[in-house]
């Protein structure tokens, strides 16, 4: 649905305003996570002596639920208590009968926590039915076609120099830099996510857990 001109310069504004604070300077590997109660605070690195990929057989945990490898991407996020500002989302685009098919599909799920970090007001605005053509825009950035592993990612980054572009389901490229265990996105603008657990592995693709809402040009 196209948005009237007031709505969609606002709903940038507020994105863009949001998207500012995520792009400052990325704390080092050994900063402590931000508090949850500063809600533009910049998403900080995970602890890098944890491993992004799990390298045992069992698929990892998401906001303390188990995760099926038999089950869709859709079906495990709405298991995980972390990930419901998400899968609100994906409903409110109308994007969850495109995840529970077959794919398969590489998701970056960003955090309850990762959209607390976007400008107040802002997830409201994006899960109104006037701006669905929006939230799908940002929603599907977070999306690739194919299963790409960790393992995948830090073997075409090192092919590629230390990063990878990916073409995300929108459009436009996603860039994920490699370093040691951290994995890094940062979209269009400059800003950055990391990769909180990753291979979380689902019948039809894979899912990497991130700290940060990453943002294709909107407008």
């Amino acid at each position: 649905m196209t948005l009237f001109a007031p709505s969609r310069l606002l709903l940038t504004g507020m994105l863009l305003a949001s998207s500012a604070g995520i792009a400052l300077a990325a704390p080092q590997a050994t900063t402590p996570p931000a508090p949850a109660s500063d809600p533009m605070a910049t998403p900080a690195p995970p602890d890098t002596g944890a491993p992004a990929s799990t390298a045992t057989a069992s698929n990892p945990s998401v906001g303390g639920a188990p995760m099926s490898t038999s089950k869709t991407i859709v079906d495990n996020a709405s298991a995980a208590s972390n990930l419901t500002t998400l899968v609100s989302a994906v409903k409110a685009a109308g994007l969850d009968a495109t995840l529970a098919q077959p794919g398969p599909y590489t998701v970056f799920a960003p955090t309850n926590a990762a959209f607390s970090r976007l400008a107040p007001g802002t997830v409201d605005t994006l899960l109104k039915p006037a701006n669905k053509a929006t939230l799908t825009k940002v929603l599907t950035y977070h999306v690739v076609p194919g299963t790409i592993t960790i393992d995948d990612l830090k073997a075409k980054a090192a092919a590629g120099g230390g990063k990878v572009l990916l073409t995300t389901v929108e459009g436009e490229p996603l860039t994920v830099a490699v370093d040691g265990q951290m994995i890094t996105l940062i979209d269009v603008h400059g800003n950055k996510s990391y990769v909180e657990t990753g291979d979380v592995r689902q019948s039809n693709g894979i899912v990497h857990v991130v700290n940060g809402v990453v943002l294709p040009k909107l407008g």
